[in-house]
């Protein structure tokens, strides 16, 4: 940032952006709504020429973004200004910017988040101070540590902004809020639960208004989604997507959603919370304090005939019961699980009510994932496959001596060598042989066998041969599949 005595909220409430300045003249960057009056407050006050140049209201946000973001050290300076919060649930980032240090810092916060893409923000209260991380690509990252002294304002922050009780800190809480900045919105999750130094904040980012994504660019291979797209052929059935939290899976599911989108289909979505706004879809927002739950919900949704019923996740009896009954007369229902692989999907259904025999009916295809952090492309550095990893990958021993990368380290991927997401995946096709071994409920492992007979790749052969494609390294690969 340009050392000037104006400050960011001038630049921000006209929508200027400082660029540079050289031989007394400084350039500006404006839009085609930027008044002249306001170009020359600016050279009297500097007493310097100035230049404008035209940007986009897209660079004009951004730029703003960064000047915000880099305007001070929010955190550092003391005051007394421990009330001065919004009793909004919508924040403006940019906006606020001129607010307390610790408006400042929490906004700070999430404009980092937004910068480096990060999936969550952990702030966590020790002895001498607190810790903020934040997790990129999976993985976290510490980003700064603030005074101890700071954290209660900072849960007051942002309880006021979740509309949680502000004078209840020995029990967990869980809250929503909502932030943006220019044309960026963010649903926030925020979590809180008391440890021996305090609250300790979790917050969940979804950006709203994302573009969907084909099976192909979340990293889907094409044998694997030329099945899916036989699956997706029957009339009726339960499809589920599965695998632990934040392994992408509601961004597959949504992926397979927009391949059954079409102008003669009635398609509904049940979900906590609605990720991705889609067109010519009926999207349902669970809540629970008036009882629209994912059991009643499904329950209503059957009455407004209905062709294809994504349900965000499938967690207790009552949704399990309904989700099947509705496959089996004659809806295609999508839905998430949490399960370790593939073939244990049936047994945890079981677990929750469903009868087998139910449940062989319907079934037509269960796709296991995870998401394992992309090599960045500037610097991967080669390397060479050994027979070592060959056997660790279970690879072909053919493909020992093959070229592969691993991670390098710059400014652009942070010196981590990753940049970006993409998934792996484990499809189980439910034919009439598994079929059969679900109705007479075989546990996982025999399930697996048979999946693999008839062609299922496993989570770690799929992340396999992205190694060998140079899309990730070996040592990514067994991180994200050795526990499965």
């Amino acid at each position: 940032m340009m050392d000037l005595d104006i400050p960011v909220e001038f630049w921000q409430r006209h929508r200027l952006v400082p660029i540079g300045q050289e031989n007394g003249r400084i350039t500006l960057g404006v839009d085609e709504s930027t008044p002249m009056e306001v170009l020359e407050d600016v050279r009297l006050t500097l007493n310097k020429d100035v230049r404008p140049v035209r940007m986009s209201a897209e660079e004009i946000d951004d730029a703003l973004r960064r000047l915000v973001l880099n305007a001070d050290s929010p955190g550092i300076e003391e005051d007394d200004e421990e009330g001065s919060v919004s009793l909004d649930a919508s924040s403006d980032l940019m906006g606020d910017a001129a607010g307390a240090p610790v408006v400042r810092l929490i906004n700070s916060m999430f404009l980092r988040a937004m910068q480096t893409g990060a999936s969550d923000i952990h702030i966590e209260p020790f002895e001498d101070d607190t810790v903020v991380r934040m997790r990129i690509d999976g993985v976290l990252h510490e980003t700064t540590r603030v005074p101890r002294s700071r954290h209660s304002q900072i849960a007051a922050r942002l309880k006021v902004m979740s509309k949680l009780d502000l004078a209840e800190s020995r029990r967990p809480q869980d809250g929503r809020l909502h932030v943006h900045s220019g044309e960026r919105h963010i649903d926030v999750r925020l979590s809180t639960v008391p440890t021996l130094h305090g609250e300790r904040l979790v917050m969940r980012l979804l950006e709203k208004n994302m573009e969907l994504l084909s099976l192909e660019q979340v990293g889907m291979l094409n044998d694997t989604e030329k099945t899916i797209n036989g699956i997706l052929e029957h009339p009726y059935g339960l499809f589920l997507v599965t695998g632990p939290t934040g392994s992408g899976k509601t961004t597959t599911l949504y992926s397979v959603l927009d391949k059954l989108r079409s102008p003669t289909c009635n398609l509904i979505t049940i979900e906590d919370p609605v990720e991705y706004r889609v067109q010519g879809v009926g999207q349902i927002q669970v809540n629970d304090k008036i009882g629209l739950t994912f059991a009643s919900g499904l329950r209503s949704v059957l009455r407004q005939d209905p062709d294809v019923l994504m349900v965000g996740e499938i967690r207790d009896p009552e949704t399990a019961e309904i989700a099947v009954h509705a496959a089996l007369t004659g809806h295609m229902v999508l839905s998430t699980l949490h399960t370790n692989d593939a073939p244990a999907a049936a047994s945890r259904l079981v677990d929750l009510g469903v009868p087998s025999y139910l449940l062989s009916s319907c079934l037509v295809g269960v796709l296991a994932q995870r998401l394992v952090r992309k090599l960045c492309s500037d610097c991967k550095q080669a390397s060479t496959l050994t027979e070592v990893d060959v056997k660790r990958l279970g690879l072909r021993d053919d493909l020992a001596g093959r070229t592969i990368y691993e991670p390098g380290g710059c400014e652009k991927c942070l010196q981590t060598g990753y940049r970006g997401r993409t998934g792996v995946f484990e499809l189980m096709n439910v034919g009439e042989e598994m079929a059969s071994l679900v109705a007479r409920s075989e546990d996982a492992r025999t399930l697996r066998a048979a999946a693999r007979k008839h062609g299922m790749r496993t989570l770690m052969e799929d992340a396999a041969r992205k190694v060998v494609q140079g899309v990730t390294s070996r040592e990514e690969a067994m991180r994200v599949t050795k526990a499965i």
